[in-house]
């Protein structure tokens, strides 16, 4: 099974709850026959914080002249001051939305054996327990959670259920039930302490025969053979009718289901499964896009992912964290791209709020969306920065008085807003966010051949921000980057607040012009011309890639980030073949890196600055240790720290993406075979792989040997570099092209 994994009992733990989600609603399947309980999640439900005064950036740009003045004259606390005083304040956590149980079981009689799946290609989730079969999916077409349970049993009792770990005792939530002959609306209205937001589910249950009364936590169904339940949520402000929200949802759903027995019977079966092929038409045809073989042995395919987690050297586990990866990153990418959690949580106090990180996180979750071909994940990121951009506007004149965009390093999805900062964590001085988030747009648009205008525009306002900020020079007219943040790290010497970070120097660099590709010619004189005053990149003493392009601030090795090997990764300005020097300062700089508090997302980070850097012993130890430190539950999603602790999408999803970099890296100008294959992968195949030159790549390989066959919609005139040597190849639309040893 490497499209799929299974475990030989129900989960007992809501973080080993299979996954199903479309990218706005999301799903926990616990799996359990006798009392099956789904957790339903909304990308938009996070609980109110803070007071709105509260949630906009400090006004700090009156400020900011006394400030570099500061840290140029060598007060290397000076950013330690640069605040309107306020403490910390988290940015609104995302929380679960309530449970749909349906339950058989008589109290005092043991449980039943159980098995359930998850089908990563269909996007489905299976319990079964004899004759009963239970199957979840969230659909991609019709924006619904479908579950249809056969032979549930002779008594069932269906309801929706808020009380989930963490629940605020003040959350006000109330329940409403309406039955009518073979149709049941349950609805759940809840609304938060203290605020007037809140939000409202609704399941519309279907059943084929049988009696169904109400009870006081919802009905029961005795003598039924089917039950379909549809289920949706919505978060809504506090003036909104509780009956016209309740009556809206209930339309919606009866227009799903008039939809779907359009072309077939009203029969239950045949209404699950057309929900079904609508949603497998759509989830399918993405999922199937790329896939990786890596020849395991069938007998270790077949296992439990619980059992082959046991097994980290197993080419199994690998094909299956693959696979599952890309289901989990495809599943939580719609309306947002993933959060910290992806699009899960069964508890409402979720570490760091459950939000969205991007000066590491994110920006990793999401690495393999061009390469691995899920331009669903990409749309998703793009209507997130299309939906801040105000905010960010916000952020360049508040903080810097500044025009353009600044991006915030922590959001909810809601605010793009900097609010969420401390002395220790500066992140209202980071500048370099933007541009960070910016860079899978412009890789997609390599790919595909084609500008977006959204990304055109945004990153003209990010040229201009750059345009007003960078306004400081050293004696020799080089541009100074002051204040400037490297996360979340602090140099020796000196404090987190500081100078010339080279993390935020290259993006000023890449941003600007990347901006002057695209500008009028007067305008783009003018960019590339404020891009190449930046500094140059610090070599220190040790021979390594300084974090710190300034005088006097020294590197401190022992830390989860590696901001300043952006240059290297994703930035690609740093690379074996065009700048061998400073490669080798970077190469030396991921040496003396260490992993600090054992972040999973700082070993995969270190393992695709190596996979670019062409160092396969480091890309395979960096994969080695997020195998081998029990990062995964048995729901193939992944933990923040070792031994599974601090439910975290981050390892599940940026896994791919290491894997891919391993085997396959492109440029516009490049292809790169083979660049740092993991040793525990000596042979295999990987499908499918978009290169941002404009072809599709199959790659084949085993010891010695490799043969790649190309696929492009356009020309191309690329530097081919493999084990066998350089070359130069010249590709036309349409004419497929094999390369080999």
């Amino acid at each position: 099974m490497i499209h799929g994994t299974w475990e030989p009992a129900p989960a007992t733990r809501w973080e080993d709850a299979f996954l199903a989600g479309n990218g706005r609603h999301g799903a926990l399947v616990l799996g359990d026959p006798e009392d099956d309980r789904v957790i339903v999640t909304h990308h938009t439900l996070v609980r109110p914080n803070n007071a709105p005064a509260d949630t906009a950036p400090p006004q700090l740009a009156a400020a900011l002249p006394a400030l570099q003045d500061a840290l140029l004259a060598g007060d290397a606390t000076a950013a330690e001051r640069f605040t309107d005083g306020r403490p910390l304040r988290w940015v609104r956590p995302f929380h679960p939305a309530f449970q749909t149980r349906v339950r058989s079981r008589t109290p005092g009689t043991p449980a039943l054996a159980a098995r359930r799946s998850v089908d990563f290609a269909d996007g489905l989730v299976t319990g079964e327990c004899g004759q009963r079969r239970s199957e979840v999916l969230v659909s991609r077409a019709d924006d619904v959670i479908v579950q249809y349970v056969s032979e549930p049993g002779p008594v069932v009792e269906i309801g929706l259920d808020h009380r989930l770990p963490g629940a605020p005792t003040e959350l006000g939530a109330g329940r409403g039930v309406a039955t009518a002959g073979r149709e049941t609306v349950l609805t759940l209205r809840a609304r938060y302490p203290d605020s007037p937001l809140g939000y409202t589910g609704l399941t519309l249950l279907l059943t084929d025969t049988g009696l169904t009364t109400v009870t006081s936590s919802g009905v029961r169904v005795e003598g039924a053979g089917q039950l379909l339940l549809l289920t949706r949520v919505r978060r809504h402000g506090g003036d909104a009718d509780a009956a016209r929200e309740t009556e809206e949802l209930l339309r919606e759903l009866r227009a799903v289901v008039a939809e779907a027995t359009r072309a077939s019977s009203s029969d239950l079966a045949a209404l699950h499964g057309r929900l079904r092929a609508r949603h497998t038409a759509r989830h399918s045809a993405a999922y199937r896009r790329v896939s990786l073989d890596l020849g395991a042995d069938e007998a270790e395919r077949a296992l439990p992912g619980s059992v082959l987690l046991r097994r980290p050297g197993s080419p199994a586990l690998l094909e299956r964290l693959f696979a599952a990866g890309r289901y989990h990153l495809l599943s939580s990418s719609g309306t947002h791209p993933p959060r910290l959690t992806g699009l899960w949580t069964g508890d409402w106090d979720t570490a760091w709020s459950g939000a969205f990180t991007t000066n590491a996180n994110l920006n990793l979750q999401t690495a393999s969306a061009v390469a691995g071909d899920l331009p669903e994940v990409t749309e998703a990121h793009t209507a997130f920065i299309e939906g801040q951009l105000g905010d960010w506007r916000d952020n360049a004149r508040a903080i810097f008085g500044t025009g353009g965009i600044v991006a915030p390093s922590h959001t909810d999805g809601v605010s793009g807003h900097t609010y969420h900062f401390s002395r220790e964590y500066p992140l209202h001085l980071w500048t370099a966010g933007a541009d960070w988030l910016l860079k899978p747009l412009l890789d997609h648009e390599e790919a595909s051949g084609t500008r977006d205008p959204r990304t055109s525009a945004a990153l003209a306002e990010l040229a201009l921000f750059y345009t007003d900020f960078l306004t400081r020079a050293d004696p020799d007219g080089r541009i100074v980057v002051v204040p400037s943040y490297s996360p979340e790290n602090r140099p020796r010497g000196g404090s987190w607040g500081a100078v010339n970070s080279t993390m935020d120097i290259a993006a000023a660099r890449h941003a600007l012009r990347a901006a002057a590709d695209r500008a009028p010619l007067a305008d783009a004189a003018r960019l590339r011309a404020l891009a190449d005053r930046l500094p140059p990149y610090r070599v220190n003493t040790g021979g390594a890639l300084a974090e710190w392009a300034w005088p006097g601030l020294g590197d401190r090795y022992d830390h989860r980030h590696l901001s300043h090997l952006y240059p290297v990764w994703p930035l690609d300005e740093i690379n074996p073949y065009d700048t061998p020097d400073l490669a080798k300062a970077a190469r030396r700089a991921l040496e003396l890196r260490r992993s600090e508090n054992d972040s999973a997302h700082g070993h995969l980070h270190h393992g695709l600055v190596a996979a670019r850097l062409g160092d396969a012993a480091r890309t395979e130890a960096a994969l080695d240790r997020v195998l081998t430190g029990d990062y995964f539950h048995d729901s193939l999603m992944s933990a923040h720290y070792p031994a599974r602790d601090v439910y975290n999408a981050d390892a599940a999803h940026t896994l791919p993406a290491l894997l891919i970099e391993a085997l396959v890296q492109s440029t516009p100008a490049r292809l790169v075979l083979l660049p740092a294959p993991p040793a525990r992968c000596p042979h295999g195949r990987l499908t499918g792989v978009r290169t941002r030159f404009g072809a599709r790549v199959d790659l084949t390989w085993s010891p010695g040997t490799y043969r790649a066959v190309l696929r492009p919609d356009r020309d191309a005139e690329i530097d081919l570099r493999t084990p066998a040597g350089a070359a130069r190849l010249v590709l036309r639309a349409g004419e497929e092209r094999t390369v080999g040893s």
